[in-house]
C-alpha cells in the first residue's frame, strides 16, 4: 500500500509538471528505489529497537528472578489470584514453575512484559519484506509506461486497480467488506495523486515546463 500510494503520488506529480514520459519512469524507478530503502531501513531500525528493548527488560527480569526469588513467585501467584485463580492452587502452580529458571522467565515476561522472550520479530525478516513489497506497490503504476504508454492516465489506472484489490485483500484480515476496504483504499490513493498533480501542474506552469 505504501508503495502504491507513493509511486502514485510521485507519478501524478512529475506527469501533472508536463515532464517526457522518459523522465516519469526514470523518476518513478528512483522513487520505489528509495522507498523500498527507506521502508527497509526504518522496518530494520524499529523492529531492531523493539528486540533490544525487550532483551533489556527480559535481562532485568532475570536478574530479579535471581536476586529474589520469593517475591518473585509471591508477584506471580498474585497475578494469577487477581485473575480468579484461586489462592492456593496460583501458588501452588507459581512455585511449581519457579522449580524451573528459563519457564519461570518465560512466564513472568509473559505477564509482565507481555510478551515471549523466544519469539521475537526478526528485523532482517521485517525489512526485507518492507523492501519486496514496498516495490512491488510502486512496480504497478510504471507498468503502462513500460509497455509503451506515453500517457499518465493509464499508469493511474493501473495503481488504481492496484489500491482497490490491496484494500480488498486487507478485507480478509479485518472482516470488512472488500467492496468497501478497496474504495476505501482507492479514494485515499486518489486524493494523494490528484493533490500531487494539482502542485506538479502549478510548480510545471510556473517554470515554463
Amino acid at each position: 500500500m505504501d508503495g502504491l500510494v507513493s509511486n502514485i503520488g510521485l507519478i501524478s506529480g512529475v506527469g501533472g509538471g508536463g515532464v517526457e514520459p522518459k523522465a516519469i519512469v526514470l523518476t518513478g524507478f528512483a522513487g520505489l528505489v528509495a522507498g523500498a530503502i527507506s521502508m527497509a531501513l526504518g522496518e530494520y531500525s524499529s523492529v531492531r529497537t523493539q528486540t533490544e528493548q525487550v532483551a533489556a527488560e527480559v535481562a532485568k527480569e532475570r536478574e530479579e528472578l535471581e536476586r529474589h526469588p520469593t517475591e518473585e513467585v509471591e508477584e506471580l501467584a498474585q497475578a494469577w489470584i487477581e485473575r480468579g485463580l484461586p489462592e492456593h492452587l496460583a501458588r501452588e502452580v507459581a512455585e511449581v514453575v519457579h522449580r524451573n529458571p528459563e519457564a519461570a522467565l518465560r512466564v513472568h515476561a509473559q505477564e509482565e512484559l507481555g510478551v515471549d522472550p523466544d519469539e521475537q520479530p526478526s528485523p532482517w525478516t521485517a525489512a526485507i519484506s518492507s523492501f519486496i513489497c514496498f516495490s512491488v506497490g510502486a512496480f504497478i503504476p510504471l507498468v503502462p509506461y513500460l509497455l509503451g504508454s506515453t500517457v499518465l492516465w493509464p499508469a493511474l489506472i493501473a495503481g488504481g486497480i492496484g489500491l482497490f484489490l490491496a484494500g480488498a485483500l486487507v478485507a480478509r484480515f479485518t472482516g470488512r467488506r472488500w467492496g468497501l476496504s478497496g474504495t476505501r483504499q482507492l479514494l485515499l490513493g486518489a486524493v494523494a495523486a490528484g493533490a500531487t498533480y494539482l502542485i506538479g501542474m502549478l510548480i510545471g506552469g510556473a517554470a515554463g515546463i
